[in-house]
């Protein structure tokens, strides 16, 4: 690497002319030596290209020929980009200027450090963590994704409770740090998952080949939220459940997999029920089309073990972060709904 690594941002758009013009200003403030700010375009029918030809001539646009979600969107903008960094940010988040450099020293403190990302909070209420990442990514035995500061819907307010760097499991991928050469190992993101947890299985599939995925408690960034999909999209539901049992197939153990993934099955059918109960017939038969399309494209490429990752066994993963029990239990049975309410001695 340079004396000065060079850093890119890189802002995924499609259709977010808005965001742009509200959250684009505060990233050109980034502060550091050597830094190229970079909007990809999904193939955008609003006003987003001519908002940026216009009124941010600084900003490298690079422009997709159609919109390839979330996923193939990163993946071919950032076979065009040549930085020593790459800073995948939402076109929805508010920095400030010093902003990047704390992660930046982190990663360049060890070179088993993939990724990283800075402290979460909310754009709307910005004495609490946001949803996606707050103060750092864990899962569960089960598969769930969770966040200190977030679990389930519960989101803590910041009270200087997380103020430690760490190692975690994953990285939102609403502001995440990577090294280029740790992204072109891994081969990006998986095209499959569209959008929803790819950036769960880039991280897992890093730990699984012996790297390390961080928390900077010294840098913040406030996200609004919900600037693709919101919350009640049932296309989000389908994208929720068909996408983490596709992350639990490849990063698991085979035969850990299949244990898991059944218990998953029943877990969603409980969930599918109370979509049910609830009058989202929508959200349930999402829930339904998700387990359709995972065992469809399970028969369809034959053999259960295809598309793990190849020579993992020369590896030593590195499951910092995992949670040895259910998160789900513990958030509705026990009434754990704070992450210092988690038996700490449970986690790897």
């Amino acid at each position: 690497m340079s004396p000065t690594p060079k850093v890119a941002v890189v802002i995924l758009n499609w259709n977010g002319a808005n965001h742009l013009s509200q959250f684009l200003p505060s990233v050109l403030t980034s502060v550091w030596p050597n830094l190229e700010i970079i909007v990809g375009d999904n193939a955008s029918t609003d006003n987003s290209v001519e908002l940026l030809k216009r009124d941010f001539p600084s900003v490298r646009l690079i422009q997709n020929k159609e919109n390839y979600g979330f996923t193939g969107g990163y993946n071919k903008v950032l076979k065009q980009v040549d930085a020593d960094y790459y800073i995948l940010l939402n076109s929805d988040v508010e920095v400030f200027p010093g902003w990047i450099a704390p992660v930046i020293n982190l990663m360049e403190s060890d070179d088993l450090i993939a990724v990283a990302a800075p402290k979460i909070k909310s754009y709307l209420q910005k004495d609490h963590f946001e949803h996606a990442g707050a103060a750092g990514g864990f899962i569960d035995s089960l598969g769930y994704p969770f966040c200190r500061g977030r679990i389930v819907y519960e989101i803590e307010e910041d009270k200087g409770q997380y103020e430690e760097s760490g190692e975690v499991f994953w990285a939102s991928g609403a502001s995440m740090f990577i090294k280029k050469k740790y992204w072109d190992e891994a081969k990006g993101f998986d095209d499959r998952f569209f959008a929803h947890m790819e950036e769960i299985d880039l991280c897992w599939r890093l730990k699984n080949r012996g790297y390390k995925i961080m928390y900077c408690a010294q840098s913040e960034v406030f996200h609004l939220g919900g600037g693709t999909l919101n919350t009640e999209n049932p296309f989000k539901t389908y994208l929720n459940f068909r996408n983490n049992l596709l992350l639990l197939k490849k990063n698991l153990p085979y035969w850990k997999s299949v244990s898991v993934i059944s218990a998953r099955l029943w877990l969603d059918a409980i969930a599918m029920m109370r979509f049910l109960g609830e009058g989202k017939r929508r959200d349930a038969w999402a829930v339904s089309r998700a387990h359709q399309n995972f065992f469809l494209n399970l028969l369809k490429r034959g053999n259960p073990k295809e598309n793990r990752e190849p020579g993992r066994i020369k590896y030593t993963a590195r499951l910092k972060g995992m949670y040895m029990r259910s998160i789900i239990i513990d958030f509705f049975v026990k009434k754990k709904h704070k992450f210092t309410d988690l038996d700490q001695d449970e986690f790897c």
